[in-house]
């Protein structure tokens, strides 16, 4: 059978966007559709964006410790529609980008969306179009809870819409999106409330960070609430009232619900062309990213694996190599560094201790200090934290974990070296930079305590 193209993908974000490109540049056939915004969630209302508040955020910080160093500098308030008007230019020219990259490749762009009519049709905006292999990259959705009132408040995206910093704002969820946005809004100024039923925020990253990140969240004035649910929100006056189960309530002038996000599959009518969803809604897959039905695969958020822009455009990559460049082969999962642009950041990669230690006896290296900068300024909340797990066999490094200024920066030097399989002697063996943060990574010779070597034993 002749098909229109070769490889279709359903999805514009930077999964999709990298393996078409990738795929027309080995020659092949390539069409993308994108309902809504070319460069996906991470360019419009995601990493890129969010980022540029973060940024924002953290020049007010500075330009109060400045004066702790001698600068008389005055801070007069901050202008919102300022910041706006600059991140969706920032945006808008980002977007545009993707457009100009897959033109440039020849790869046909359809701004509609994509549904299957069978195994190797798709409706394309009413359009019937065939393709012999389809990429399923359509990402990932916000989750609105299941409570009475919650179109009253906002998820994520509608964050990016905002007219004016809202004075009180309450943030249900305690997961890196929840808290990157707590940080922002009360770096510029809002009283934040961050309710969550955890006994700790950041669910799944090592013990010592989230520990440390919940007392320095609450050093900066953020009102952390663990162990609560919400029950029901509703309008008062003009501002908002949130009941959580126990009885107590919060006002706001604006709710942010982060509870995660879930695979955007609805509508796609993948039982059309025989591809199956986990019990969780993500697209099944196997190690080459096939679904069930074997011409069709699917990468990026959809699958629900490693949710983070650079992994997709890995997968991205890889499959297109494999598919259309005679080069089979596969993304890693492993070893996957990490951030979390809180205040102050969070920079992983790695095993935490207790997964490393469900494995057998390792070695915890963990190190905690004001570092240079905040001995001046004396900003309550600014500790760093700095922790390494060592496997006792072979000394190899499972996982590096980082909580303070810079993190992130840091975070991907050193993922560079646990992903080589480094040992903590390759660490102890090179020259710290001083003074920075970072040395305390190559300085750390103390051993904090063993774990896990109760459940090798057994």
């Amino acid at each position: 059978m002749a098909y229109d193209y070769d490889l279709f993908v359903i999805g514009g974000g930077s999964a999709g966007v990298r393996c078409a490109r990738i795929s027309a540049q080995h020659g092949a056939r390539v069409a993308v559709a994108e309902e809504r915004f070319w460069g996906g969630t991470c360019v419009n209302v995601g990493c890129v964006p969010k980022k540029i508040m973060v940024n924002a955020a953290e020049y007010g910080m500075w330009a109060e410790d400045a004066r702790a160093f001698g600068w008389d500098l005055t801070v007069h308030g901050h202008d919102w529609a300022r910041l706006a008007a600059a991140r969706d230019a920032e945006v808008a020219r980002l977007s545009a980008i993707y457009g100009k990259l897959l033109g440039g490749v020849g790869v046909t762009m359809f701004d509609a969306r994509a549904t299957f009519i069978d195994a190797h049709t798709l409706d394309v905006g009413g359009k019937r179009v065939t393709a012999e292999r389809i990429v399923i990259a359509v990402g990932g959705q916000a989750v609105r809870p299941e409570i009475p009132g919650a179109e009253l408040g906002m998820l994520s995206d509608d964050v990016f819409t905002l007219k004016a910093l809202p004075k009180r704002l309450v943030v249900v969820g305690a997961g890196y999106i929840a808290l990157e946005f707590a940080c922002v809004f009360r770096a510029l100024g809002a009283e934040v409330d961050v309710v969550y039923r955890a006994d700790l925020p950041l669910r799944g990253f090592d013990a010592d960070i989230r520990t440390d990140l919940a007392e320095a969240l609450t050093s900066q004035g953020i009102r952390l609430h663990p162990g609560v649910k919400p029950a029901r929100l509703d309008r008062m006056g003009d501002g908002l009232l949130l009941n959580l189960l126990g009885g107590q309530a919060l006002e706001a002038d604006a709710v942010l619900f982060a509870l995660g996000r879930k695979p955007y599959v609805g509508g796609l009518h993948l039982d059309r062309a025989g591809v199956e969803c986990t019990a969780k809604g993500a697209i099944e897959v196997d190690d080459d990213h096939a679904t069930t039905a074997k011409h069709i695969y699917a990468i990026g958020d959809v699958t629900d694996r490693v949710n983070l822009t650079p992994m997709a455009t890995a997968v991205g990559h890889a499959l297109a190599d494999t598919l259309f460049g005679n080069r089979p082969r596969q993304a890693s999962y492993l070893n996957v560094p990490s951030a979390v642009f809180t205040s102050p950041p969070i920079g992983t990669v790695g095993m935490t201790e207790a997964d490393a230690a469900a494995q057998g006896p390792v070695d915890v290296y963990v190190a905690r200090f004001t570092p240079m900068r905040h001995t001046i300024s004396k900003r309550p909340g600014r500790k760093t934290t700095m922790k390494l797990v060592v496997c006792q066999a072979t000394q190899k490094v499972l996982g590096a974990h980082m909580l303070g200024e810079d993190s992130a920066e840091i975070m991907q030097a050193v993922g560079i070296a646990v992903m080589m399989g480094a040992t903590k002697q390759d660490f102890d063996r090179t020259i710290g930079i001083h003074p920075t943060a970072a040395e305390e990574f190559v300085t750390m010779r103390t051993r904090t305590r063993e774990a896990g070597v109760k459940a090798a034993a057994e």
